[in-house]
């Protein structure tokens, strides 16, 4: 049986991840009012594999025998995933969005023990449950506020945000695979290149201005106003390159089911966002709702065990 070790250190770097995956919805939000859902992404993901290039010119090691695993995870979490989870998000309200990635923690929890062969214990599970309730919370206040909005949500796009939480599901689990035997920083760099790539492929087939407002025309970088392009450098620096190095690190030193509590950090530190840069009132259910997963954070960090009956398959 396999033993974690170094779980504070895993612990607080996918804590620091999540929490600034979280603060990707803001700036998302700031960059579709001039960009279309591809157009976002993709200037996105080209920011964070700028900030990658230093990894990718010191050219980290993957095995010969995973490369097809790495470009499928590629796949997965990078265009597929934030593509469908972004269409999603704008098609429903902020609150049912936030509701269903709250999903997430369970779907790990879960998905960590069938298929990964994690054990998480019975306190365990109790801070899984309580994280997601908090999650739940933090929706169902937002979505008070947002009752009065002409712009409601969709069965749609409540559905596309559920599935790409699936998707996340995927990456996440088979991201462990890979780290059995390759360094985050080659998961992480040429995970995320690749990504990219796939997406100036696949961006302009579904996306008719795929690069944004008259696309490489004179006055191109000023269409774009100066806000939305330093939204989109967050977005790729600190919400993209950052998130995917530290969570993936981390994956090497937590369980998959463990670090997905920490996931309903995202919800909270949106609606903070909200609070305190859009002037969004943040209603007692969503205080309880907080206060829930920073108590789950801390149990699961302190009090839970979980081990591994035998290491992750590699083919």
């Amino acid at each position: 049986m396999t033993i974690y070790r170094n779980r504070t250190l895993g612990f607080a770097a996918c804590a620091v991840a999540c929490s600034l995956w979280g603060c990707g919805f803001f700036f998302g939000k700031i960059a579709l009012t001039e960009l279309n859902v591809g157009a976002m992404i993709l200037y996105r993901f080209l920011f964070a594999t700028l900030a990658l290039v230093p990894l990718l010119l010191h050219r980290p090691r993957v095995h010969r025998a995973d490369w097809g695993l790495l470009l499928l995870t590629s796949f997965l979490g990078i265009p597929l995933q934030f593509l469908i989870q972004f269409t999603g998000l704008a098609r429903t309200t902020v609150s049912h969005a936030s509701l269903m990635v709250g999903t997430l923690p369970v779907l790990l929890g879960v998905g960590a023990a069938l298929f990964a062969h994690e054990r998480m214990d019975r306190t365990g599970w109790f801070a899984l449950t309580l994280s997601t309730l908090g999650a739940t919370l933090i929706a169902l206040g937002a979505g008070a506020r947002h009752a009065s909005s002409p712009a409601g949500p969709t069965i749609a796009g409540d559905l596309l945000v559920v599935f790409s939480m699936l998707i996340a599901l995927a990456w996440t689990l088979l991201t462990k695979r890979l780290l059995a035997r390759n360094s985050p920083l080659a998961v992480t760099a040429y995970g995320v290149a690749a990504g990219t790539a796939m997406l100036l492929v696949l961006v302009p087939l579904i996306y008719r201005q795929p690069f944004g407002p008259q696309a490489f025309g004179p006055h191109f970088f000023t269409q774009i106003s100066l806000k939305v392009w330093l939204a989109l450098g967050a977005s790729g620096l600190l919400c993209t390159a950052s998130t995917t190095l530290l969570w993936s690190w981390g994956l090497t030193l937590v369980p998959a089911s463990q670090a997905g509590v920490l996931c309903n950090l995202e919800p909270l530190v949106g609606s903070l966002l909200g609070v305190f840069l859009l002037g969004e009132s943040l209603g007692p259910s969503a205080r309880t709702g907080g206060v829930m997963i920073l108590v789950a954070s801390i149990i699961i960090t302190t009090l839970s065990r979980t081990s591994r009956r035998e290491p992750l398959p590699l083919t």
